[in-house]
């Protein structure tokens, strides 16, 4: 008797705080939705992400390798061609490969993360897809249409890559005057409630797949992403200032049109007042976004196809409200960034209903989780399948994390706030061990901070001079995590931030080279 392989869904929740989540401890009820498919799944307790902003996570979930392997960590960044990406391998075992991107780094930005999807629909740009699914048109001239359609979303998909890469085009785009432009003109949220829809639609009726061919969809919604406009009925509930002080409404419209703001370490300590609007305000995001996936989930369940889907929902990384005196996810590698939510519901049951998974692991292994699920996995793929022993930890032990600054928002900084660049050490590189159940963040070669994050989750209190031999035992760790990355690390199409001379010029000026 032949088994059917399960359909595969890769829902990625940008920007999502784990924190806000009901499952993951938040104090109000907010996301009634996931907290139901989590009790029909299985929530790991200590995910972590590889990195703290859009493009190196999400080629790590797309390639199982860490930053430093797979070498995409810049908007500039062009994922290899020797590195096979998970639709890809999933497309040349029979699948039918379709995204529902609303993101424009992963969806818009030429970098390589679009290979192998035999439909891939943009919510977000200059020019948003419409739904083709099934990839037949049986009217010329909606063929010659789509023809059309497609030349000119290329030649759209070439201009705002060339804008993201470009510092002058985003020091303008940046400005308060141009924020709200561009925000509504480049649909730059996209649409979360049409992108599930169009998935579900897919899932369920299934047009344009062959008889019993699975399908795998790879969702990206930008809800919580800012800037922050949440429907007022979530406002009512969990900002119900917005709705009846104008200073508030006031402070929040500055606040999306200030995107400088969004990447820019703080001078001092946020306002309290402040820091508890953007918190009410994001997690009415949230919440807006749970009741959307609720109603994507229950399509799939009302069609049958629930139980036939390995359901993965996690976040590419998570988002600094003031904490730390940090704002977005441009800079640092703290744990409002990298620790994360990943709940797997899997048909098969090798990741049992209802199970709480307490070991330490890193989202990367999402690649080889679907192709194990897939029938697709090598031996040594299989070893890091999240469904497999716990106890047999193929990471043994240790996970890492690198965190970067994406080269135009550094750009950015140095222009405008240099002080805040050598203050922070925005420049620098950040790596990551977690290793029983200590995290030790290296930044550039001599700033060590440790924490121990069984006693001090929210990482207050830096215990690297405490406790020298853990430091060094860490230390030895990223080492050689650094040696294997830099083994494999491949050089076409790798970008060097050091090869650019006005770069080199920003860096020498600020001290960090000679």
């Amino acid at each position: 008797m032949t088994v059917q392989r399960p359909d595969i869904v890769l829902l990625v929740l940008d920007t999502q705080r784990r924190d806000r989540l009901s499952c993951y401890g938040a104090e109000r009820e907010v996301t009634p939705q996931l907290d139901r498919l989590a009790a029909t799944a299985t929530r790991f307790e200590r995910a972590f992400t590889t990195a703290q902003w859009t493009v190196p996570s999400h080629a790590s979930m797309f390639t199982g390798r860490y930053p430093l392997a797979h070498a995409t960590t810049q908007s500039s960044s062009v994922l290899p061609l020797s590195i096979p990406t998970l639709a890809e391998r999933l497309r040349d075992g029979g699948y039918h490969t379709a995204a529902f991107c609303n993101n424009p780094l992963v969806g818009v930005v030429n970098n390589g993360l679009r290979r192998g999807f035999f439909s891939f629909l943009n919510y977000s740009g200059l020019l948003t897809s419409r739904p083709n699914q099934a990839g037949i048109h049986p009217n010329p001239l909606d063929r010659y249409r789509q023809l059309f359609k497609r030349a000119l979303s290329e030649l759209m998909t070439r201009i705002q890559t060339s804008f993201s890469r470009s510092d002058l085009l985003l020091r303008i785009s940046w400005t308060p005057l141009m924020a709200p432009l561009w925000q509504t003109a480049l649909s730059f949220k996209g649409n979360t409630a049409r992108s599930l829809s169009d998935a579900a639609r897919l899932l369920s009726e299934r047009r344009g797949l062959a008889p019993d061919q699975p399908a795998f969809a790879f969702i990206n919604l930008m809800e919580c992403h800012t800037p922050y406009h949440p429907q007022p009925r979530w406002l009512e509930r969990f900002a119900p200032e917005m709705l009846r002080s104008k200073a508030a409404r006031s402070f929040i419209r500055r606040f999306n049109h200030d995107v400088f703001g969004w990447l820019t370490p703080l001078s001092g300590a946020i306002d309290a007042e402040r820091k508890a609007i953007l918190d009410a305000v994001y997690t009415a995001e949230t919440a807006n976004q749970d009741d959307l996936v609720g109603q994507f989930v229950e399509r799939l369940r009302a069609s049958g196809r629930l139980d036939r889907t390995l359901l993965v929902v996690c976040a590419d990384h998570g988002e600094h409200l003031g904490e730390k005196q940090l704002m977005g996810h441009s800079i640092a590698a703290y744990n409002e960034l990298l620790h994360v939510p990943l709940i797997i519901r899997d048909p098969a049951g090798d990741l049992p209903q209802g199970s709480l998974r307490a070991d330490t692991i890193s989202t990367r292994r999402i690649f080889q989780t679907a192709l194990s699920a897939a029938g697709l996995a090598s031996p040594d793929e299989q070893r890091f399948s999240l469904a497999r022993d716990p106890a047999n930890d193929p990471d043994g032990g240790a996970i890492f994390a690198e965190s970067t600054t994406p080269q135009n928002v550094l750009n950015l900084l140095t222009r405008r706030r240099p002080e805040l660049v050598r203050e922070r050490r925005v420049a620098e590189q950040r790596r990551v061990v977690l290793s029983a159940g200590y995290k030790l963040i290296q930044t550039g070669s001599d700033g060590v901070e440790l924490y121990d994050l069984q006693a001090d989750p929210h990482e207050l209190t830096d215990l690297s001079t405490l406790l020298p031999e853990r430091v060094d035992e860490l230390q030895d760790q990223l080492a050689a995590y650094v040696s294997r990355g830099a083994a494999l690390a491949p050089t076409a199409g790798r970008h060097s931030d050091e090869e650019d001379p006005e770069v080199r010029k920003r860096l020498r000026d600020l001290g960090y080279l000679e």
